[in-house]
This record gives structure tokens, sequence and C-alpha cells, in this order.
């Protein structure tokens, strides 16, 4: 439906949760939230009923709750990936140079996806910062209707509260830049950050 007919003050979830209805602009991130909801119905059902709960529940607030945050995070930013262990063992410790050096070719045994919209958008016009936020998925797929099953299923409160996401700059993925053939590219800490250290208890 067209975004000029959510009813003002309307929170945008909570109309999609009781109408049914997606308000939608036209440009190209509300394009790829359609292509989202067509091609991922349940895991975008499950996100939205997540989020209306906690309105529900809480209200809207100047600040969203961690699961609300985590469905926004999400839904505009993840990326889906099936890797073997030392791969992903290796992206959860930002251990850039072996990630994508040495280990370089298990990259042939993963599965990478991008979801979020927003993230689609940003890559019509793509530049090495792009970073996603990686949920990891336990079990190769065949198919987008297995995973969106499986992923509807897998997006619980509790999970999403504790924010498993990783940061993953997806142009350094192999395959998906032609720049990162090139070693030369990974060097460059702005784009990939060392792992922050925790500050010791005192």
């Amino acid at each position: 439906m067209p975004q000029a007919e959510l009813p003002p003050g309307t929170a945008y979830e909570q109309f999609i949760f009781e109408a049914g209805q997606v308000p939608t602009r036209e440009n190209l991130h509300d394009f790829f939230n359609a292509l989202c909801w067509m091609r991922f119905p349940r895991t975008k059902k499950r996100l939205n009923e997540l989020q209306a709960a906690e309105i529900a529940a809480a209200g809207i607030q100047a600040v969203r709750g961690p699961v609300r945050d985590a469905c926004t995070v999400f839904d505009e930013n993840a990326a889906l990936l099936h890797a073997p262990d030392r791969l992903w063992d290796a992206l959860a410790r930002r251990e850039w140079a072996r990630l994508f050096g040495e280990m370089r070719p298990l990259w042939r045994q993963a599965q990478l996806l991008v979801f979020g919209h927003a993230a689609l958008e940003k890559l019509v016009s793509p530049y090495k910062s792009i970073t996603v936020h990686v949920w990891r998925v336990d079990a190769p797929w065949v198919d987008p209707r297995t995973l969106d099953a499986w992923l509807a299923d897998d997006l619980k409160p509790a999970k999403l509260a504790a924010k498993p996401f990783v940061p993953l700059p997806v142009l350094g993925v192999p395959g998906w830049w032609p720049a990162n053939e090139d070693p030369g590219f990974y060097a460059d800490p702005q784009v990939f950050r060392p792992q922050r250290r925790e500050a010791p208890a005192q």
C-alpha cells in the first residue's frame, strides 16, 4: 500500500501486524523490502510479529528495547551464512588475514545470502566499507523456502536480544568484488577492524 496511507501516529510495524499491508514508498529501499517479503514471507512475518509484541508490551519509546532493536538490525542489514566451523570461528574473531588469505579456499564450502534490504540497496552502488551483520545458519540450504522456514523458527526473542551478529565487510568475500583478489585490499584497518578487547573487570 502507498506510504501516504499509513494513518498518522501509527507505528509502521504495528500497522503491518494489524492490517496485513506494508506501507511502501517508490524508492530502492522499499523495492528491496518488497522483494524480501516475496522471497522470505515467513521470516518477514516472524520479524513483524516480534516487533509488534515488543510494541504491545512496552509501547513506542525513545529507545527501542534489545529485541526490537535486533529485529530492526536483522531486517535492514542481516546476511545469512552457512560455513565450516573454522571459517566461522575466524570470522567471529575478526582474523581477516587468515579468513581471506590461508582460509580463502574454504569459502567455496560456504553459502552467503544478503537478507537486509538496506544492505541490498547499498550494494547497488558498492563501496568497500559496506558491512553486514552476519547471522549463522546451522545447515546448508537447498532453496529459499527451506531457508525461510528454518530462519522463521530460529528467530527467538532471547537469541535476538543477545545480538549474535558478526560484522562482515561483504565485498571482502572471495568472488564478490574483483579488487579483493589483491591481498592489499584487506590491509585497511578502517574497514577490516580488529576485534575489540573487553576492558578487564575491576
